[in-house]
């Protein structure tokens, strides 16, 4: 409280500036709760309550038996986690999330089985009688569970739940129940497999139709059907099986609908964007890119190619593509608040930075980094952008104004032997005024961004596009970069920056590819010497524009 009122004291008296720029807030407790270990234990233990609660709901047969088993197959579950999903496992956000949804999952297995075993006799005809569970069994959620961290956090994990929601939901009957178990399992990976790359909401209603199939399919297989009655005559029962039908398709596509109408408010919470996010995010008239369209017309250009080249450099690599594109649309919205120091944005020949010192022009041009954070969280933009933002340049060297500013200092001690200025006299140019503050790039994509970011930029100053010259000039920012520690930080592998090269050369080379020369409109003397308009046999096809 008392830094407010010195604070206030200084913009009084002109010694600070009135506004602050916007910082992400960190609160100690939040780490603790996100990264403690005592949190993650608290998570543990009120998920097996959870669990417990619903197998000793059940049938008292067996019950502490079937506890014993789930406790075995809850400690499995976690010793995957913690080998195959570290990141999910550090993360007590994502640890709650994982097993949120799966505790909801079989809630809802739970709760169909019950009503199901609740129900009475259905009267078919004079011969014969069906039970109201055969249908209501078959419209257990199978696909929920899956499904959802499928979206949300990876196949990897929709794979994990489908695994372990079957094994536990197994256990909600009178002793192991084998085709449940197996129902469970096929619908759960069927789930995961069609949600693959969702890049729409209406793939999840696909999904879900797909799994009501396959459990229409498994009901059929382990007789659950009834389309025939025999009973002196054989004459099928077009009325259950339709009831059947019915039940068997809703039960994976009432899921997918849910999960389709709840997936805003997961992704709130959890602070997770999934790929119809990205989907959505990619539509260019949000405010900011508008801005930068008036505003600062060649940095919105450049975006739009570094945008082209991250994009296909990342699906070279299986990294996010989509993703990749939409914060390549995103990293350079620093350059809004002083777009016309940048040189895409220069006009009329006027360089600004003429008038100023080489460590005012680096001060201007790595303040665009913290201007775009401070932007992207004016606007709400998602932490993966926010990231990248901050990453896209990593810890390099703003070199231009750098050795603008050692060619100064070599010109001053020239001068001072002349005019016997000392040497301690001299400005000394620190190379740490010159570099971005950082951090380098985390993940693929953002080093992705990074090199297309630099090479785009390079890419301009290519007078006479050749192949040679394109590729010469990828592997010698790609080698800097590698040099300088840029890329050390960031899970890329060498045969994927290999790949990502590749991309980038074949990517520049169709959008810088050079163009005929159309013939002039002007009337021109033939062969006869006489002077003729060209005729449209003459003209270039427009097939070669």
């Amino acid at each position: 409280m008392f830094s407010f009122f010195e604070r206030q004291r200084l913009v009084k008296r002109g010694f600070a500036a009135s506004k602050q720029r916007r910082k992400r807030t960190e609160s100690e407790l939040l780490d603790t709760l996100e990264y403690g270990s005592w949190a993650r234990a608290g998570v543990c233990i009120a998920f097996f309550a959870g669990l417990a609660w619903l197998i000793l709901s059940g049938p008292i047969e067996q019950s502490l038996e079937k506890l014993l088993i789930a406790l075995l197959v809850f400690l499995t579950a976690l010793a995957q986690l913690w080998i195959n999903h570290p990141k999910t496992f550090d993360r007590n956000s994502r640890l709650v999330l994982t097993f949120a949804v799966i505790l909801l999952h079989l809630g809802l297995v739970k709760l169909a089985l019950g009503f199901a075993a609740s129900q009475g006799l259905i009267d078919i005809g004079e011969f014969s009688k069906i039970e109201r569970s055969d249908i209501w069994e078959l419209a257990v959620p199978f696909s929920f569970g899956p499904l959802l961290l499928s979206v949300l956090l990876g196949r990897n994990h929709g794979i994990f739940a489908a695994i372990y929601v079957s094994l536990w939901s197994s256990m909600f009957g009178d002793g192991i129940d084998e085709r449940l178990l197996v129902m469970g399992l096929i619908c759960g990976f069927i789930a995961v497999f069609v949600t693959q790359q969702v890049r729409r909401r209406s793939r999840l209603i696909r999904a879900g139709f797909f799994v009501g199939l396959a459990t229409l399919l498994l009901a059929m297989l382990f007789g659950k059907f009834m389309i025939v009655q025999l009973a002196g005559v054989v004459a099928p029962n077009w009325k259950v099986f339709g009831w059947q039908v019915t039940a068997a398709i809703l039960s994976g596509v009432v899921p997918a609908l849910l999960i389709s109408g709840a997936l805003p408010i997961f992704e709130s919470c959890f602070r997770i964007t999934t790929e119809i996010s990205w989907i959505e995010m990619a539509d260019l008239n949000h405010p900011l890119l508008k801005r930068m369209m008036l505003e600062a017309p060649g940095t919105y250009q450049h975006s739009l190619v570094v945008a082209t080249l991250a994009e296909a450099g990342c699906e070279t690599i299986g990294a996010n593509a989509t993703m990749a594109r939409v914060c390549s649309y995103f990293h350079d919205i620093g350059k809004l608040i002083k777009p016309e120091y940048f040189t895409e944005n220069m006009r009329h020949g006027r360089n600004p930075h003429d008038d100023l010192a080489p460590t005012m022009s680096a001060l201007i041009i790595i303040a665009h980094v913290k201007e775009g954070v401070d932007l992207a969280l004016k606007y709400n933009l998602c932490q993966e952008i926010i990231d990248v933002i901050q990453q896209h340049h990593g810890t390099s060297l703003v070199f231009y104004f750098y050795k603008r500013a050692l060619q100064q200092q070599e010109d001053a001690r020239a001068g001072g032997k002349i005019m016997n200025i000392r040497e301690e006299d001299i400005p000394e140019v620190r190379e740490e005024s010159f570099r971005y503050s950082g951090p380098r790039p985390q993940s693929r994509e953002a080093a992705v961004i990074s090199l297309a970011d630099c090479v785009e930029s390079a890419s301009r100053s290519i007078e006479r596009v050749t192949p040679q010259k394109i590729d010469q000039l990828i592997r010698d920012i790609v080698e800097k970069r590698l040099v300088d520690g840029q890329l050390k930080e960031c899970d890329l592998t060498m045969r994927e920056l290999e790949d990502v090269c590749e991309s980038f050369r074949n990517t520049l080379q169709s959008m810088m590819h050079s163009r005929i020369a159309y013939p002039d409109d002007k009337e021109r003397p033939t062969k006869s010497g006489l002077h003729q308009t060209p005729t449209p046999k003459t003209r270039a096809p427009m097939s070669a524009a």
